[in-house]
């Protein structure tokens, strides 16, 4: 909520310093444009209300993004991490229960038993049966002989 409010802030200092900045009249005629007298804002006291709506612009800006910047880091903190783990909850179907079996999970209708109960056989709590990796090779290209 914060950091949305200070991006937003930010934003929008950004580009009413970007419009103050396009307001100055140009003084060394770098694009061109010369430092006549014939620009938008000619007079002295505007151009001094201008250059010190920049400045105190520009300090809003850098005010803005250092508090973005260090409220960001606080929020990404190992220690506010910590913090929301403890919020979130815990599920007390998922926890074991004091006879060693864990609850069971509910099965959707449709899905069929596990193969071994299929067959008649049952497992013993704690012993898991866990697919066998296959692993297939290349074939070995065909060796020239010497000679």
């Amino acid at each position: 909520m914060l950091l949305g409010l200070l991006l937003t802030l930010n934003i929008m200092v950004c580009l009413a310093l970007i419009g103050v900045v396009l307001l100055q009249r140009s003084e060394g005629g770098a694009l061109g444009g010369g430092g006549g007298p014939t620009g938008l804002v000619s007079t002295r006291g505007a151009g001094d209300l201008l250059t010190r709506t920049t400045w105190i612009l520009f300090a809003a800006f850098l005010a803005i993004s250092l508090t973005l910047t260090l409220v960001g880091g606080r929020e990404r903190s190992s220690q506010a991490i910590l913090n929301r783990l403890k919020l979130q909850s815990i599920n007390p179907a998922s926890l074991p229960r004091p006879g060693g079996q864990a609850a069971p999970a509910p099965l959707p209708a449709s899905s069929a038993p596990p193969p071994s109960q299929q067959q008649g056989g049952s497992l013993a709590p704690g012993a898991f049966s866990a697919p066998v990796p296959a692993v297939s090779l290349p074939p070995e290209p065909a060796r020239k002989p010497a000679g």
